[in-house]
């Protein structure tokens, strides 16, 4: 006999609703390496927004990336954006070091970004260089201007090198607005080094961004899939998109 929830996620995934990874492998599957792409406003944003899957990935051994718009400049008071950006970085270099995963600056200012012709051209030989087979990026939605601009950069990619594009969410309710998944990940095993890496984030008050509403949202996406914790993602159809899924990867 399966309760109610088993059976809402049996039925969603037959009608191809519901993609959930699970947080273990499964025998004698073989996972071909990928090259995987992050693309936050500021450092912690991939962080909060999936750190759990991207140390999920880069522990199964593909190439991942962290590639953040600006290294928030205006993010810490009292201190000039020369400093803030120098302590930022470097932070961002800590918590990568922890999820495996590789830290690029784009070199946009915190809070001044913008989204204009010189900006898609610089992203657009960014993504050519590197050739991602997965882009993760902020859902567009977002009440924080530098979010939506580093989430619409990553969707203007498409034309010119084709990928698959998941969508995070962050202090969902109160920056991400409208999020309603498509694929979850079980985080339960990486959980904790996702933590580790945010915590990396000392002068953006670590337990503040959980409050923000993190912890609440790993363990409700975990509930929805029935783990101990969970991300969620919205996955964009169409365009040139591979079709890549997250549980080829997993």
């Amino acid at each position: 006999m399966i309760n109610r929830r088993q059976f809402i996620e049996t039925t969603a995934r037959g009608l191809g609703l519901l993609s959930v990874i699970p947080s273990f492998p499964v025998p004698g599957s073989a996972v071909l390496k990928k090259k995987v792409l992050c693309v936050g406003g500021h450092p912690d944003d991939p962080e909060s927004g999936c750190g759990g899957t991207l140390a999920r990935l880069a522990a199964t051994g593909h190439t991942v990336k962290a590639v953040y718009l600006t290294t928030g400049e205006a993010g810490i008071p009292g201190k000039s954006h020369a400093e803030a950006s120098s302590i930022r970085r470097k932070e961002a270099e800590a918590a990568c070091r922890i999820l495996q995963v590789e830290p690029l600056f784009f070199g946009q200012i915190d809070g001044a970004s913008v989204l204009d012709n010189a900006a898609v051209e610089k992203m657009k030989q960014l993504f050519l260089s590197e050739k991602p087979d997965v882009v993760f990026a902020h859902w567009p939605v977002d009440s924080h201007k530098d979010h939506q601009i580093a989430s619409l950069l990553a969707m203007q990619m498409q034309p010119y090198h084709p990928f698959a594009l998941y969508f995070f969410e962050v202090c969902t309710g109160m920056q991400s607005m409208g999020f309603h998944p498509t694929d979850y990940v079980d985080i339960s095993p990486t959980q904790e080094q996702k933590r580790k890496a945010l915590y990396c984030h000392a002068s953006q008050d670590p337990p503040g961004i959980y409050a923000c509403g993190h912890a609440a949202m790993e363990e409700f996406r975990g509930r929805e899939i029935g783990a101990r914790a969970g991300e969620a993602f919205v996955r964009l159809a169409g365009g040139t998109s591979t079709g890549i899924s997250l549980a080829e990867l997993l």
